[in-house]
């Protein structure tokens, strides 16, 4: 929307004041828009040395005129393996640099221009759109441009000019005419949208005595405003409702996200220094020694079948380690396990209070998994800790050393499909360890590694919380070797 301006009388009624021009500065990444909004200033009243992320204000006086320019944040540019190709095709034909520079990740904090204009009130007079010859210009930059514009609302491209600045970058004898025919398309569309408005910036000049292109560009801006009947651009208030509505709710989603972030850091220390870890699987697949191995100590008893859970812990790679070891369950089938073996699983896990980080279900590499073994160790899993386990779940193949020069990777295509998708319930989560050489195996760091990734990824969902009906009168079965004042305070995340 536009309205009228006093372009042609802006100076007070008494003369206090000189008339005023306002321009506004938009362009993309690497621009060199605030190089450009110094060399208008004539001094440097904006940081260049790193990205603007709101948009700022400066004023001067050229020839008596009140110039105000509001440089704002880079318009983000979509990227696009077809235009990428496009732009490096471009970047043959201009001379210019053959890397796409990388852009950045959209931010909550980004600016639209809308608050560009608003910081030059009533309305900018020019809209400057600034283009690096440097940079390729294909259809993501014009469609990002084109982008920017509509987000102002309609009417913009009769206020709209190109700047191009690093023209001294240009080879020898190849004018700005001659660079925008050979660029391509894309450019040509968007001087053709601007009314065939372009200037020609060298910001390394800015020193220098003959230095007119600024008063160049003041001209043109003259031009622009008179072709205009001395019209200024105005937001539409509808539009900076909408933008207020929009920063409101991404400063909202903002806190919100750092209160989750807060609150996830204090329940799992963020990373956390303890891991509470359950070892689970069949019986004899070598539970005990793989919680020796991680441990760096022969805590449990292996050689022999476990009855009960214990439960050990030890400092480990900087990290305070706490396992309980299980009893084995039923190859075949989960009626097949007692129900005195299932829920000593259970309360286990109760031991690991306030739940443990990583169900580490051990599977030895020398042993094949049908469909039916598949499907009765998810069956365990699930009956016993519910169908959130899956999250939690690693598969941790013991007896890596039969591996030889083996990659696990190959072992677990040899496996068969039913052992790929044992991992896949599992989120893909799975680690080699070598049982044999407790404290001596560099892999259990790499392990703890992984356990914190997950861990990671899960978040606020760190652990798998402990359920009521995992604790009965019968917890007389579990062993640990712990005062009963420290159960709990052992466990808990420092």
């Amino acid at each position: 929307m536009a309205a009228v301006s006093s372009a042609f009388d802006t100076g007070d009624p008494r003369g206090r004041h000189p008339p005023e021009r306002r321009l506004l500065l938009l362009g993309g990444p690497q621009s060199g828009k605030t190089s450009t909004a110094n060399t208008i200033l004539g001094d440097e009243v904006f940081d260049t040395g790193t990205e603007t992320t709101h948009s700022n204000v400066g004023q001067t006086e050229i020839y008596g005129r009140r110039v105000t320019v509001v440089d704002t944040p880079p318009w983000a540019i979509p990227r696009d393996t077809e235009d990428n190709a496009e732009a490096d095709n471009n970047n043959d034909n201009a001379g210019a640099e053959s890397d796409t520079l990388p852009q950045p990740p959209p931010s909550l904090d980004s600016e639209g221009p809308c608050m560009g204009a608003i910081l030059c009130p009533p309305g900018p007079h020019a809209i400057l759109l600034v283009v690096s010859v440097t940079q390729p210009f294909a259809e993501t930059q014009r469609r990002a441009a084109e982008e920017q514009l509509g987000a102002l609302g309609g009417g913009t491209w009769r206020y709209s000019m190109v700047v191009f600045t690093g023209v001294d970058k240009l080879p020898k004898g190849v004018f700005i005419e001659e660079h925008i025919a050979n660029t391509g398309e894309s450019l040509q569309w968007l001087v053709e949208r601007c009314g065939s408005r372009y200037h020609a910036f060298d910001n390394t000049r800015k020193e220098t005595e003959d230095n007119t292109q600024v008063p160049e560009l003041m001209e043109k801006v003259e031009e622009l405003i008179t072709d205009n009947q001395g019209w200024y651009f105005e937001v539409n208030e509808l539009i900076l409702l909408e933008e207020e509505q929009a920063r409101r709710a991404l400063e909202e989603e903002r806190m919100r996200m750092e209160e989750h972030t807060r609150q996830r850091d204090q329940m799992i220390g963020g990373p956390p220094r303890e891991l509470r870890l359950l070892l689970l699987g069949w019986k004899g697949v070598g539970k005990s020694s793989v919680g020796n191995a991680i441990l760096g100590r022969r805590f449990f008893e292996s050689g022999q079948e476990t009855e009960l859970c214990l439960r050990r812990q030890a400092l480990v790679s900087g990290r305070r380690v706490t396992i309980v070891d299980t009893p084995g369950w039923d190859w075949f089938s989960v009626r097949r396990t007692p129900k005195r073996i299932r829920q000593e699983s259970q309360r286990g896990a109760a031991l690991l209070r306030p739940g443990p980080h990583t169900l580490l279900l051990v599977l030895p590499v020398v042993s094949s998994l049908t469909a039916r073994k598949r499907r009765t160790l998810l069956a365990h899993i699930e009956t016993l800790f519910g169908d959130s386990a899956c999250l939690h779940t690693m598969v941790l193949f013991s007896c890596g050393d039969w591996l030889g020069r083996t990659p696990i990777e190959e072992h677990i295509l040899r496996g068969g499909r039913e052992l790929q998708r044992l991992l896949e319930y599992c989120g893909n989560y799975y680690h080699v360890l070598d049982s044999k050489t407790p404290g001596k195996d560099r892999s259990v760091s790499v392990l703890l590694d992984k356990i914190e990734e997950m861990i990671r990824e899960n978040g606020d969902k760190a652990f798998l919380p402990i359920q009521t009906e995992w604790l009965s009168e019968e917890s007389s079965y579990s062993s640990d070797n712990t005062e009963p004042e420290d159960d709990c305070r052992g466990c808990q995340l420092q």
